[in-house]
């Protein structure tokens, strides 16, 4: 019997986040686990010394197209929090 086992990839997180549910501070005060830190900490030191696989390569490049989303959603968080207040 073949059993496959799922890696969890550093974005794994965000995705659980927003599954979730959010609100505007819960967003702006996301923060990635300390494992999921290390695991991106690995990856840009991989890719700085040209050893990541195409896999990690994948993983990286999508964390930080997400991780650029979630900037931007943060800063509309923040516009957004600041026009409800008014």
């Amino acid at each position: 019997m073949n059993t496959s086992v799922k890696t969890i990839t550093v974005y794994d997180e965000f995705i659980d986040f927003i599954a979730a549910g959010t609100t505007p501070e819960s967003l702006i005060n996301f923060h990635l686990s300390e494992t999921a830190q290390n695991r991106l900490e690995d990856l840009i030191d991989k890719a700085k010394n040209n050893e990541l696989t195409k896999e990690e390569k994948r993983e990286l490049d999508t964390f930080l197209t997400l991780e650029h989303i979630i900037t931007l959603a943060k800063a509309k968080a923040h516009k957004y929090i600041k026009t409800e207040g008014k």
